[in-house]
């Protein structure tokens, strides 16, 4: 069964930077595609970025793309959002979602993390 853990979050300052951590196991199948969400209160689920293990391919929504980068380490199954100059509006709750397959962008996940807590002070 596939499982995803995020760490990394965490009450910051503006203008802070936080890396996010999704460590995944549990796939069957080397190709895979990891994305990362958030859910601020009140707000709908938004998706933010994801990488594919077979072609490497990424996609960062552009609201973020200036400040977020996603990158993947494959020996230790990890997926890693490295977020910068952060805003009051980066507070969410922030999830790693996994599916078999291909390519980025991705907007169908099957597996879900937790999720960790971004509050971002002003």
């Amino acid at each position: 069964e596939v499982q995803l853990v995020e760490s990394g979050g965490g009450l910051v300052q503006a203008g802070g930077s936080l890396r996010l951590s999704c460590a995944a196991s549990g796939f069957t199948s080397a190709d895979y595609v990891i994305g990362w969400y958030r859910q601020a209160p009140g707000k709908e689920r938004e998706g933010l970025s994801c990488i594919s293990s077979s072609d490497s391919s990424t996609y960062i929504q552009d609201s973020v793309k200036a400040r977020f980068t996603i990158s993947s380490d494959n020996a230790k199954n990890t997926v890693y959002l490295q977020m910068n100059s952060l805003k009051p509006e980066d507070t969410a709750v922030y999830y790693c979602a996994a599916i078999y397959g291909s390519g980025c962008p991705r907007v169908w996940f099957d597996y879900w993390g937790q999720g960790t807590q971004v509050t971002v002070s002003s």
